[in-house]
C-alpha cells in the first residue's frame, strides 16, 4: 500500500518526521556527551546520569509535576465526565448554553489570559476568604483542572454520543435501575474514553509552563518551569538526561500498550 503513495507525499512525510524526531534523537544522543557543553562531542558518558542522581531540584520538580498532573488529570475527568453527561443525556435545559460557553472558552483562549485571571482570582480569594494562603502545589492542580476538564469533556463526549443508548434501554426493560445501570454498562463503554480523557489532562498538566508560572510560588516550581529558567542561563547535560528518561518512560508505556492491544485483537483466519 505505501508504495502506490505518490514520491512526493513520501518526501513530506519524511521531512514531517524528520523535524520532529531528529531534534529527540540529537538530545537522547547528546545525554550522553562527557562535555559539559551541550554542543561540542567529547566522548561517551553516563556522567550526566549520575549527576542528574543527585540533582535535587531536577528529581524535586520531577516528582511535583508528576502530582500535580496526576490530581489534575484525575479532577478534570471526573468534571469532564460530568459535563459530557449533561450535555448528552439532558438535552436542551436552561443554562446549558452558558455551560457550552464557559466549558469551551478555555481550549481557544490563550493560556497567558488563563494564567492571569486565575492569578487574580487567587488573589481575591486570598483577600476575601484566607485561602489559599499564597500560591502553590494546590493552586496549581486547580488551574490544571480548569483547562483539563474541557478536553476531557470533548473526549467523552464524543463516545457517548456514539454510544448504543437500546443497551441501557434493554437494562430498564429488565428492571435494571440508576446507577447500576451507569456503573455496569455505560461506565464499562465508555471507559476507553476517560482513559484518553485522563492521558490528555495528566500530559498538559505535566506540558504546561505558562499557567503553572503565574500560579506556582516559592518552593512548588515544576519541571517545565525549572528547565525553563535553565535554559534561559545555559542548557546543560543534566536536562538532556532527564528530557532522555522521560522520552524512555513515554516509549515503554507506549509499546507495552500496542503490544497489549494488539493481542487483544481476535487473530483472522489464514486465507
Amino acid at each position: 500500500m505505501f508504495r502506490s503513495v505518490p514520491w512526493q507525499v513520501k518526501c513530506l512525510a519524511i521531512v514531517g518526521f524528520g523535524l520532529l524526531y531528529v531534534p529527540i534523537m540529537v538530545m537522547f544522543i547528546y545525554s550522553f556527551n562527557e562535555s559539559k557543553l551541550v554542543s561540542v562531542w567529547a566522548g561517551f558518558s553516563f556522567k550526566w546520569y549520575a549527576a542528574l542522581a543527585g540533582n535535587e531540584q531536577l528529581l524535586g520538580a520531577l516528582g511535583k509535576s508528576l502530582t500535580i498532573a496526576f490530581w489534575s488529570a484525575n479532577l478534570s475527568t471526573i468534571f469532564g465526565m460530568l459535563i459530557a453527561i449533561c450535555f448528552v443525556r439532558f438535552g436542551r435545559f436552561r443554562g446549558r448554553l452558558a455551560l457550552s460557553l464557559l466549558s469551551s472558552a478555555p481550549l481557544v483562549m490563550p493560556e497567558v489570559v488563563t494564567g492571569l485571571s486565575l492569578l487574580l482570582l487567587f488573589i481575591a480569594m486570598e483577600g476575601l476568604f484566607g485561602w489559599p494562603s499564597g500560591r502553590g502545589i494546590d493552586t496549581i492542580i486547580i488551574a490544571h483542572a480548569t483547562f483539563g476538564m474541557c478536553f476531557t469533556a470533548v473526549v467523552i463526549q464524543a463516545r457517548l454520543r456514539d454510544m448504543d443508548k437500546d443497551i441501557e434501554e434493554a437494562a430498564r426493560d429488565l428492571g435494571a435501575r440508576q446507577p447500576y445501570i451507569f456503573l455496569s454498562i455505560t461506565l464499562p463503554v465508555i471507559a476507553p474514553a476517560i482513559l484518553a480523557g485522563w492521558l490528555l489532562a495528566f500530559t498538559l498538566s505535566f506540558d504546561d509552563l505558562v499557567i503553572a508560572s503565574f500560579v506556582s510560588g516559592p518552593g512548588s516550581s515544576t519541571l517545565p518551569i525549572v528547565v525553563f529558567s535553565k535554559v534561559r542561563l545555559g542548557v546543560t547535560p543534566e536536562i538532556n538526561a532527564i528530557g532522555s528518561l522521560i522520552i524512555l518512560g513515554v516509549s515503554f508505556f507506549v509499546i507495552i500498550a500496542s503490544l497489549i492491544y494488539y493481542r487483544s485483537q481476535p487473530k483472522q483466519a489464514d486465507r
